[in-house]
């Protein structure tokens, strides 16, 4: 639609960093698309790509773990976002423990929530994971470093396609 490309690239949300586990599989990446859609009950929304590899390993999941970065983990958001588990390992990469019901919780992430999966909505090329938070981090103090946005992580080359 006329317009949308110069809507959409005024944009500048938070990126966060979504990991799946479904038995001894696990999957990770960085997600530009995601927010809290209702009050109450409290959800959120994350929205994963069909190609991507943790897309796959969420649709066999129960929960998803849903972390924020700050502008300073450049590193951590270019192994999550520009890698893809269909080559590469990222949880040997960094220091990971199990969350609620084995989730896979990024333990550098400045906050994190893990969520039930309550439903999934098929939007085209992407998929959204309706989540109850069921185990939150406390996330520290809300002063502290600017948070990871989209303008942040342009420079990282997807890990697959983006078409």
């Amino acid at each position: 639609m006329v317009g949308m490309d110069a809507f959409t690239g005024r944009l500048n949300p938070d990126m966060y960093v979504v990991t799946a586990t479904a038995g001894a599989e696990r999957a990770g990446c960085l997600v530009g698309f995601a927010s809290q859609c209702s009050i109450r009950p409290l959800r959120f929304v994350v929205w994963l790509s069909k190609v991507n590899r943790t897309y796959e390993v969420a649709c066999a999941a129960d929960f998803l773990a849903v972390h924020l970065l700050t502008r300073e983990q450049q590193e951590l958001a270019a192994l999550f976002g520009g890698e893809t588990g269909h080559q590469v390992d990222k949880f040997a990469r960094t220091d990971w423990a199990p969350g609620h019901s084995g989730a896979a919780v990024l333990q550098d992430s400045c906050a994190w929530f893990v969520g039930s999966i309550e439903q999934k909505i098929d939007a085209g090329d992407h998929v959204g994971f309706v989540l109850d938070p069921v185990q939150c981090s406390e996330g520290g103090n809300t002063d502290g470093p600017a948070l990871l946005r989209l303008s942040d992580a342009l420079s990282i080359e997807p890990g697959h396609p983006v078409d």
